[in-house]
Parts: C-alpha cells; sequence; structure tokens
C-alpha cells in the first residue's frame, strides 16, 4: 500500500530553522511543510508590503530555502508553505532567485495567487454581499470601510498546491493557505483524491493529521498540558512526521534522535488546539470531525490515528479584513514589598483618575497585574498572601484614536502613577504609540475568491 511521508516544520513566522534542516538530512520524508502565518501576521505583512511594494512575504523563506534547497533538491524532498503572505509572487521571485544562486536549474516553483480581494470589496457589496463580523454581531463592514488599511484575506484551500504538485513544482507558495490545507494538498495529489464522494471522510483525515503537524514542535511535546517535567531533551524538540496510507490512516513520529516526546497524550493535546466544536472543524478543503478517531500507542514515540472522518467542504470561507484600530501606548511599572499590591491598586486608580481628569478618552484600556493576572485575566482569583508578595508588576495599555492623544499619555505617564516609594520603571522608558490593527473576522462565498497558479523556473 502506498504511503507517504510529511513533516510539520514551522509554527509560526520566527520559528526555528534548525529542525527542520536536522529533519531534511536525517529521514526519507517526502514533503517538509512549512505554517509562518497567524491570525494578525497578514496585517503585518500588508504594512511592510506598503513601505516596500518588494516586500511582504515572510522574510524568513530565503535563509531556509538556503539552507533546505541543496538537501531537499538531492533527495527529492517538495517545500509547501504560506510564507508568500500578502506577496506571494515577490516571495516566488525571491526563491527563484535562491535557486539561481545554488544552481538548481530547472527547479520549479508554485506561486499561488488570490486570496486577497481587498479590490474586490466594493464590488461584492455593489451585488448586495454584507460581511458579518463573526465576534460581534455587526451585519457589515459600514464602522471600518474607510479605515481598511491591511488588506482582506481570505483562508484558501489545497486546490491549487495539488495543481502545482500535478504540475512537477518542487516547492509550492501562496498567501493565506489554511494552516493544514500546506498538508492536504501533497495527500490529495499523491493518492488522487478529489473534492466529492467518496473521499470526504479522507479528506477529513488529511485535514485532522494537517491540523496536528501544522504547530510544529507542538505536536512533540511542545505544548504539553501536565507531562511537560519529563519531556526529554526539550531544547532539542524534534518536528513532527506523519507516515500516512492511502486510506486515510498516519503514524505520527518525530525526526529519529531528537528530544520530544510524541504519545497518546501529545497528540490529545495538540489535538483540541485552537477548535470549538470538536464535531465540525470547518476548514476550506473540508470538515473535520474529531470525534471519530482513534488514538494507540505502537512504540516509541509513534501514534496510530484510525477512524477520522469528515464532511463536504463549505461553501463559504473565513475572511479576515484588517484595518486601522487607532494608536496604542503602554507603559509597565514595578513595585517593590512592602505592601506592593497596595501600591499597585494605588496606582491602577490614579491611572483611571488621571484619565478622566485630562479629559483623555480611549477606545480601550487594559490594567495587568504582572505576577497575578496577566496571563488569565479576570479568571484569577487574588490569594490571601497577595500583599505579601516581594514585588508586583503593573502594565497600563490604552488605544486611541491619534496618535497625539497616545503620545499625551505617554508624556505624562508619570502624573498619573503617582510614585509611591518602591517604584521602579526598569531600563526601558514608555513605548512610543504603535499603530494598532483591527482584524474584522467574517465570510465570503467561495465562488468570489479566484485563485490562480504561477509557475516560476530557475534558469
Amino acid at each position: 500500500m502506498k504511503t507517504v511521508k510529511i513533516g510539520g516544520c514551522s509554527a509560526m513566522w520566527g520559528d526555528l530553522l534548525g529542525p527542520p534542516v536536522d529533519m531534511a538530512k536525517r529521514t526519507d520524508v517526502n514533503y517538509q511543510c512549512f505554517d509562518f502565518l497567524a491570525e494578525l501576521t497578514m496585517s503585518m505583512l500588508y504594512r511592510l508590503k506598503l513601505r516596500n511594494p518588494e516586500m511582504g512575504y515572510v522574510p524568513d523563506i530565503v535563509p531556509w530555502n538556503k539552507a533546505l534547497l541543496p538537501i531537499c533538491r538531492k533527495k527529492g524532498i517538495k517545500i509547501i508553505s504560506n510564507g508568500g503572505g500578502t506577496n506571494p509572487e515577490a516571495a516566488g521571485d525571491a526563491i527563484v532567485k535562491v535557486g539561481e544562486e545554488l544552481g538548481m536549474t530547472g527547479m520549479k516553483v508554485g506561486v499561488v495567487l488570490g486570496d486577497d480581494v481587498l479590490t474586490q470589496l466594493d464590488e461584492l457589496r455593489a451585488k448586495g454581499l454584507k460581511f458579518p463580523n463573526l465576534d460581534t454581531g455587526e451585519e457589515d463592514i459600514d464602522s471600518i470601510k474607510d479605515k481598511i488599511t491591511a488588506g482582506a484575506y481570505v483562508y484558501i484551500g489545497a486546490d491549487l498546491i495539488t495543481e502545482a504538485l500535478k504540475e512537477g513544482c518542487d516547492e509550492v507558495i501562496g498567501g493565506r493557505f489554511s494552516d493544514n490545507a500546506l498538508f492536504v494538498g501533497p495527500f490529495m495529489h499523491e493518492f488522487g483524491w478529489a473534492y466529492k464522494e467518496p473521499y470526504w471522510n479522507k479528506i477529513g483525515a488529511a485535514i485532522t493529521i494537517g491540523h496536528l503537524l501544522e504547530c510544529a514542535a507542538c505536536c512533540t511535546g511542545g505544548a504539553m498540558c501536565n507531562l511537560w517535567k519529563e519531556l526529554p531533551e526539550p531544547w532539542n524538540i524534534g518536528d513532527p512526521i506523519a507516515e500516512v496510507d492511502e486510506n486515510g490512516e498516519a503514524v505520527i513520529t518525530k525526526t529519529p534522535d531528537t528530544g520530544g516526546l510524541v504519545n497518546v497524550q501529545t497528540v490529545k493535546d495538540h489535538l483540541v488546539y485552537e477548535i470549538q466544536d470538536p464535531k465540525n472543524y470547518i476548514m476550506p478543503d473540508g470538515i473535520a470531525d474529531f470525534t471519530t478517531l482513534k488514538l494507540e500507542d505502537i512504540g516509541e514515540n509513534k501514534v496510530k490515528v484510525t477512524n477520522m472522518t469528515g464532511k463536504p467542504r463549505p461553501d463559504k470561507l473565513k475572511m479576515g479584513i484588517g484595518y486601522d484600530a487607532g494608536y496604542i501606548i503602554d507603559l509597565t511599572i514595578f513595585y517593590s514589598w512592602p505592601d506592593a499590591f497596595e501600591k499597585v491598586k494605588y496606582a491602577e486608580r490614579n491611572f483611571y483618575e488621571w484619565l478622566k481628569w485630562a479629559n483623555m478618552k480611549p477606545l480601550e484600556t487594559r490594567v495587568d497585574y504582572i505576577g497575578i493576572n496577566m496571563t488569565e485575566g479576570p479568571t484569577v482569583q487574588i490569594p490571601e498572601y497577595v500583599n505579601d508578595l516581594p514585588e508586583l508588576g503593573l502594565r497600563f495599555a490604552a488605544r486611541f484614536n491619534t496618535r497625539e492623544e497616545a503620545y499625551t499619555m505617554r508624556r505624562e505617564a508619570g502624573r498619573f502613577t503617582g510614585q509611591p516609594v518602591g517604584t521602579g520603571f526598569g531600563a526601558n522608558p514608555p513605548s512610543n504609540p504603535r499603530r494598532a490593527i483591527g482584524i474584522w473576522p467574517t465570510l465570503i462565498p467561495r465562488d468570489e475568491v479566484h485563485t490562480r497558479l504561477v509557475i516560476k523556473e530557475v534558469k
């Protein structure tokens, strides 16, 4: 029975280069897939593109290709990523340039375009389409229409990844591919699966496997709930590998002789990462049901995944519209014992009273008690011994419409803190105001998104 081996080699822009190079050198994987994007990353990259039209892609792709291509090209390993960000065509050109520098004559790079529909929004609205906010319930984008400055990016599936592989591409790069589409494409290509019956369960399996691998070392012990203390060599965690057969069953393992761990618990921990309804994990390529699958430890660092199921792909795709949300300013201050907590509360009160006194009207404020509730927010119960703590920190943050308002808060920061004895600002002054990018999550009909494939070849 035919099998395909795929490595999950990046969880985000800025992930480590060493583990995927190690995997390429020491394993017989057929594909290495790199997920570089998070919700906000596209808007950040869009801003870079506005400054320089030749940028807007994840800059990591250049050094990563320089390190990987000599190995992958020799061994026939194909590379797939969403590192094209907001400028996949420029990213494709950058990869071709690296290929030319390395003498990779004949190498084909498939570039998938068309996930940004910003220029189509007015036309689509004129046709009667509305784009409700999935978080707030607002029925359309009227409140942000004149503030859209960071693209309108659609989460697209594996359609053209499959096409690029069919055309013999050695590397495929695009923009806002859904994380798991990077993995779905190779499986569909290798096994001849299609978006129709009887393949929906197999595509559901591909989505599930892609979900397990898309955050790299998070599947091999990097995001453990209860076994992290026993994790072998956490400084040397190996990236995950899935060996998948044409029936859609998989064995999850990792680069051999590396740290980390693969067992039923590590796989479970990542299976439930970033999901809402486990029966309906909705992705562009299909809908996976995580409640039917079975996990089994079958050896050291080997977990078999079977009985994965799925449903037909949705008619609408998720879209994130980036808009100008004003300016953020923040300040972190530390307070020492005695009565550190009382000092923190005193400074918080002064912050809000100063905003009123100065007639400042922020769009949003936030105060975090560093050492108590900065990560878990209002769910935290303040412990009785809080005033015995040797020190606490306080982070003030506010978002304003204008840069001028944010600068006023920066300049006047010393006044509202009140400066009780035992206050320490540390080495860093208050931050400069920074632009805030808001994301409007919505849906767009699939048939209004027109992606296309461009193939570039290294001469």
